[in-house]
């Protein structure tokens, strides 16, 4: 399904009925966002992961801008903020009142953002392997230097200086580094599925994302916010889903101990289930 909203057509995908039978009435499930990361992937390396959730949740899929499904324009506005205003105009396009967030490594900046622009749209937040700020392009660097291979660390260049050429360059370097980003997983099926796009990755590394930082704004972020880490997470390390925490008031954390950046394919059931217990009790 496509909603023509602002300057572009986004993709989008419901799973999960809204209303459903519960003894003599009709009741109304929590609808969620689903916020996918990259940039310059899409949404479909959440599923089927996630689909768990939809007997808890109606849950929306979409692609940002200029990715997956979504309509291609001028890569200028392949931003963050864009991608906010779309979310927003998204939830509008779709006559929704509040929301849950759930979004992963740059979905988790892109959830960030929108909660500290629109706390009174939310319901919970979820900000799964992600960081608050820029800092964690050198960081990453680093621990790539140590723990990567040659092959890795040659690739990675292009993501440093945002120069991918070719969709296949880049599915090159997501097949490269797959053992980096997951422990447990070496080869990921998904990757197979995901529609690419250089012109939003490149937009991001080789700019907005060197100058990125929603850190001194996390204060204002008033709904139940559950923040999660991979313990061995070499892109968004744990050390920043802490900050993250910190800064948030009365937010939870939960580190996930035997996870990469891919959580959901390294502890998927513990994921899950965290997720789960959390939109439940607050």
């Amino acid at each position: 399904m496509f909603a023509k909203i602002r300057d572009t057509q986004i993709y989008f995908d419901i799973e999960g009925a809204g209303l459903v039978p519960d003894g003599d009435r009709m009741r109304e499930k929590p609808i969620a966002f689903l916020i996918h990361g990259g940039p310059g992937a899409d949404h479909s390396s959440y599923k089927p992961t996630f689909s768990a959730l939809s007997d808890q949740l109606q849950l929306v899929y979409f692609d940002h801008r200029g990715q997956g499904r979504s309509a291609r324009g001028d890569k200028s506005t392949y931003t963050l903020d864009q991608n906010v205003e779309d979310m927003e105009a998204l939830r509008q396009y779709l006559g929704l009142e509040k929301i849950a967030a759930i979004g992963g490594s740059y979905g988790g900046m892109v959830a960030l953002t929108y909660a500290t622009r629109y706390p009174q749209n939310l319901s919970h937040l979820i900000a799964i392997a992600t960081v608050p700020d820029f800092r964690f392009l050198k960081r990453a660097q680093a621990i790539l230097n140590e723990r990567g291979t040659p092959e890795q660390i040659e690739i990675a260049q292009y993501l440093w200086n945002g120069n991918f050429e070719t969709e296949e360059q880049l599915a090159d370097y997501f097949r490269i580094m797959q053992p980096m980003y997951s422990v447990n997983c070496p080869v990921a099926e998904s990757r197979s599925r995901t529609i690419l796009s250089i012109d939003a990755i490149n937009m991001a590394f080789g700019g907005f994302l060197r100058s990125y930082n929603v850190l001194d704004q996390l204060h204002k972020i008033t709904v139940p916010t559950l923040v999660i880490g991979g313990r061995h997470d070499w892109i968004c390390q744990p050390e920043f889903s802490e900050e993250i925490a910190n800064a948030i008031p009365n937010a939870e954390l939960k580190i996930f101990e035997n996870s990469g950046h891919l959580i959901r394919l390294d502890e998927p059931q513990a994921l899950l289930s965290a997720v789960s217990e959390f939109i439940a009790k607050k």
